[in-house]
């Protein structure tokens, strides 16, 4: 005589009901907390190297100033004349009052070209400038 379990017949699968509320919370953090990549580097440029570095902490505040090797002057996704940087960098000051400026400029470029930029700045009260290196190791 054989003898057969019974066995319980109650359904034992996951509750799915909250599932699109956690990946719309999900979605929605990491919206919020990514940064994406702004501007594409028009002009080419290899950094200085340094031995001390200090990272600035709130980049939303920062507004990136690129010279090439070439002398070539960009910001944001423009390459700009001289004369035109002042306007633009007022512009910029209006809508952040305490912008930094950021200089990524081409190790090898004449320092020159680095004055005229910040005589610009001076005159529209941008005082707040970074230079960008590598870390040398």
């Amino acid at each position: 005589m054989a003898f057969e379990k019974k066995r319980a017949k109650t359904k034992q699968d996951i509750p799915t009901a909250s599932l699109p509320d956690i990946i719309f919370m999900l979605l929605l953090f990491f919206m919020v907390t990514t940064t994406l990549k702004e501007f594409n580097v028009l002009v080419k440029f290899t950094l200085p190297e340094a031995e001390a570095i200090e990272k600035i902490e709130n980049k939303r505040i920062v507004s990136y100033i690129w010279v090439g090797y070439d002398e070539r002057i960009q910001i944001d996704d423009n390459i700009i004349d001289l004369k035109e940087l002042g306007n633009i960098m007022y512009k910029k000051r209006e809508a952040i009052p305490n912008v930094i400026v950021s200089f990524r400029v081409d190790k090898n470029s004449k320092m020159g070209i680095v004055t005229d930029i910040q005589q610009e700045l001076r005159k529209v009260h941008c005082r707040r400038i970074n230079y960008s290196a590598k870390f040398k190791s």
